[in-house]
């Protein structure tokens, strides 16, 4: 068994990143942690960057959400090491892996972010994703931030009626 406990929340955060095809957001790791009460939130967030110096994980950031996904060194160290996690830790991972699949999969696949042009005009960059797949990518030049914000909730809430009204569309030939 490990001697360090912060040794055992870095192989465990490893497992779950490697036993999806996503990336998981850092609410979404927080929230099995703290929920299972394994660490508190500090302890987890120095886990995490730890795992980033190390090269183990890679993160993904924009203005609302920190994305993680493992490296092929971390798959690499999970392989290793990764006996060292208890069985009835993987069966807690794997239980909230699969209670919450559908809601962890939609969260990291809808990304809205924004950013300020050269133009000093904002552009919106929202997505879909399923897996590692983008199935649509949209960027919107908007005037103002307030705009980029709205629009970036908008999305969060209305992508898949905008999914699918685009494909209904283009989909639809004319006569």
């Amino acid at each position: 068994m490990l001697s360090e406990p912060k040794t055992l929340y870095k192989l465990m955060n490893l497992y779950m990143l490697k036993q999806v095809n996503f990336p998981l957001t850092n609410a979404q790791l927080t929230d099995f942690f703290l929920e299972h009460e394994y660490t508190t939130y500090f302890t987890l967030q120095q886990a995490l960057n730890e795992l980033l110096e190390s090269g183990l994980i890679r993160m993904h950031s924009n203005h609302s959400t920190t994305r993680y996904e493992i490296t092929r060194e971390g798959e690499e160290t999970l392989e290793f090491f990764g006996k060292n996690i208890s069985p009835a830790i993987i069966d807690d991972m794997d239980q909230y892996l699969r209670e919450n699949r559908f809601r962890i999969r939609n969260e990291a696949g809808v990304i809205a972010d924004f950013y300020k042009s050269t133009n000093q005009d904002y552009i919106v960059h929202c997505e879909i994703r399923e897996g590692k797949t983008v199935l649509l990518d949209v960027s919107l030049s908007v005037p103002d931030r307030e705009q980029a914000e709205a629009m970036c909730s908008q999305w969060e809430k209305k992508n898949q009626d905008i999914y699918s009204y685009v494909m209904k569309t283009l989909m639809t030939s004319d006569s």
